[in-house]
């Protein structure tokens, strides 16, 4: 279970908008989003409608401004509860498309691909167990893409624009 609410204005003023499944379109809700409280769950929150554009990883904490959450802007147009029924996680990596080339396995968080790969791009990857964030650069940082387990046979299978994937992070019910 979770529950999300959206608030027009910085600092939860403003009109609001509890949420507690998944929603392809926001804006009949609500013009412009500069602050958000996660009650539960784990959600991905996307720029566009339909789950499309810029993603946000967020879970439960109150956001108090767009920047809190690495926002680009005010727009938060969809949204999903990111499943996290399984306890184990794993995925591979590769350095090629469709499954070539060095691969690496991944049971845990890693802050840094590079440092503990010496892998800067990831051009395919299979996950295997649980859900995933990956960021495009270290620290959890930079552009985040949700990963399910499926497999992703180049970087465009998960909506990234290029192979850059400086960290990944398990979805997890911190709380």
């Amino acid at each position: 279970m979770g529950k999300i609410t959206f608030y027009e204005d910085q600092g939860f003023q403003g009109l609001c908008y509890e949420c507690s499944s998944d929603c392809p379109n926001l804006q009949t809700f609500f013009s412009r989003c500069n602050s958000i409280r996660v009650d539960s769950g784990c959600w991905m929150l996307y720029e566009r409608p339909n789950y499309q554009g810029q993603q946000y990883f967020l879970h439960q904490g109150e956001y108090p401004d767009y920047q809190q959450w690495m926002g680009l802007s005010d727009s938060v147009r969809s949204c999903c509860l990111i499943p996290y029924q399984t306890a184990s996680h794993r995925m591979r990596l590769f350095e090629r498309d469709d499954y070539k080339g060095l691969m690496m396995e991944l049971l845990e968080d890693c802050s840094c691909l590079q440092d503990r790969f010496h892998l800067s791009e990831v051009r395919s990857l299979h996950v295997l167990e649980g859900c995933w964030v990956l960021y495009e650069m270290p620290n959890y940082s930079g552009r985040q893409y949700l990963l399910r387990p499926r497999e992703y046979r180049r970087y465009q299978d998960w909506g990234a624009v290029d192979a850059k994937a400086g960290s990944l992070q398990r979805v997890v019910d911190l709380y």
